[in-house]
């Protein structure tokens, strides 16, 4: 081989090198740099339900929302709607934009929170726990049952966790932010757990029900009754339910 052809594939052999390293570091990067829905849990069958499409306006104002937001701890015995659900859900964790953007801002768009649902009573939902997918706004059956009274006792006793027609936790999956931000991840986590909940409980306000936050509980029996994977831990309880009109 002459010195021109040695040149030549040394030079093929270079550039071979540079594009397979690219590559790869793009797709190293690749699954921190736009946010997935990890379904890390429940084997075997998975039930999945499509929700109502999410309102974009009401006769609410969000000033209107922040002047009548309370926390609510008595609840009529009365049904929530699948619709008044999938709502409170998409305002939680909803899609708002084709790159996948969030109802809430997430460090490094990252979006270590997974929202789950203990149904008790919603019109045309059986009780049991459901996890959100906000990728395509439906839930997924996790267990099948009613847990809220289960959920109340590791919720230290507080009744209205019982008493609601629905239970929305807030869980996150640590590493996701971690992984990036390393420690100070963790606030990150903790901020974006706040922001979420404040949208449900305003989206709630202004559907007219009930909400309160609860972070009250044992993490290891709340995490055992929703069946979390190991690498989810419990941030938020949130009752919700109907109630009296003011």
């Amino acid at each position: 081989m002459n010195n021109l052809n040695k040149k030549t594939a040394g030079l093929v052999l270079a550039v071979s090198i540079l594009i397979f390293s690219i590559t790869a570091y793009v797709l190293l990067l690749w699954p921190s740099s736009r946010p997935t829905d990890r379904v890390d849990l429940m084997p075997g069958n998975i039930t999945t339900m499509a929700l109502m499409k999410p309102r974009s306006d009401s006769d609410t104002s969000v000033e209107e929302a922040l002047l009548n937001r309370r926390s609510a701890r008595d609840y009529l015995d009365d049904a929530l709607t699948l619709q008044e659900l999938s709502q409170l859900l998409w305002a939680a964790q909803g899609v708002t934009a084709p790159q996948g953007m969030r109802t809430a801002p997430s460090a490094g768009g990252l979006y270590p929170l997974e929202v789950y649902v203990a149904v008790g009573n919603v019109e045309g939902l059986n009780p049991g726990i459901y996890k959100y997918v906000p990728s395509a706004h439906s839930i997924q059956t996790v267990l099948d049952g009613d847990v809220r009274g289960e959920l109340a006792q590791a919720s230290l006793g507080q009744r209205w966790v019982e008493k609601a027609a629905a239970d929305i936790v807030i869980a996150a999956a640590y590493e996701r932010t971690t992984a990036k931000y390393g420690e100070r991840g963790v606030r990150y986590v903790h901020m974006e757990a706040g922001h979420a909940a404040q949208n449900l409980c305003l989206q709630a306000t202004a559907l007219r029900l009930g909400v309160v936050t609860v972070g009250a509980f044992d993490d290891e029996r709340v995490s055992a009754t929703l069946n979390l994977p190991q690498n989810q831990k419990p941030l938020y309880v949130i009752p919700v339910g109907r109630i009296e009109k003011p």
